[in-house]
């Protein structure tokens, strides 16, 4: 084990490679223990890849009836076909969705082309990764999902966890109750079940229903649709 130490901070890793700080801020939005933000981070989010359709589903938690509901939004756009999804710090959120905007912007403006998929969650994944490894910093405490359409119009699916690393799924889910609504996700996907934005949107909601009470005031949805 070797820590390091920078302006009285220190990280923790074990000989396997294991940080310490990283695996804290993957368990600590979702252990149900009280914390400064723990209303406002322990939700589930549900995300799905259809034929022609990318769904994500979140849980939706009470406001207090003088909070303003825009400040706290789970799903968010960072370009025109691109979208993102949280669990976890809405702060550490608000951080990265506003670097993956410019960095969209910045990759349109060079290249000329829309931004892929996979190279904005990449770009995520990146930016999380390096907070994992820079004494005097803790890692990013959110979990995220990321959908949209490539230039060919193909729906793509990503995972980022917060120690860097990032997968591409057809379905998947994180956040509170993660595990059975994956169960779910495991046994109902299939190509009928996602066929069309209807089936695909079906199934996310009966998903989500696994964990959350079904209603629209507990639940909120984002659809898309390439256009071409």
């Amino acid at each position: 084990m070797w820590r390091s130490l920078k302006n009285g901070q220190s990280h923790y890793m074990k000989t396997r490679g294991r940080i310490h700080e990283t695996e804290k801020q993957e368990k600590k939005p979702f252990s149900g223990k009280r914390n400064l933000e723990i209303d406002e981070f322990c939700i589930l989010m549900v995300g799905v890849k259809g034929k022609d359709c990318i769904v994500i589903g979140v849980e939706k938690k009470s406001i207090p009836a003088l909070q303003d509901d825009r400040t706290i939004r789970k799903i968010h756009m960072i370009d025109d076909h691109v979208m993102l999804a949280f669990a976890g710090l809405s702060a550490d959120a608000r951080v990265l969705v506003d670097r993956a905007r410019i960095e969209c912007q910045s990759y349109k403006l060079t290249l000329e082309d829309p931004v892929t998929v996979a190279y904005i969650s990449r770009y995520i994944a990146n930016t999380k990764q390096r907070f994992t490894q820079s004494p005097g910093r803790r890692p990013f405490g959110i979990s995220m999902l990321i959908g949209g359409f490539d230039d060919d119009g193909s729906p793509r699916l990503f995972k980022t966890e917060p120690s860097g690393a990032y997968y591409e799924y057809v379905a998947n889910s994180t956040g509170r109750g993660e595990k059975p609504v994956r169960e779910y996700l495991e046994e109902h996907y299939s190509p009928e079940n996602t066929a069309d934005e209807a089936t695909t949107l079906k199934l996310v909601v009966k998903s989500l229903a696994q964990v959350v009470p079904p209603g629209s005031q507990n639940i909120e949805i984002a659809v898309m649709k390439h256009v071409n």
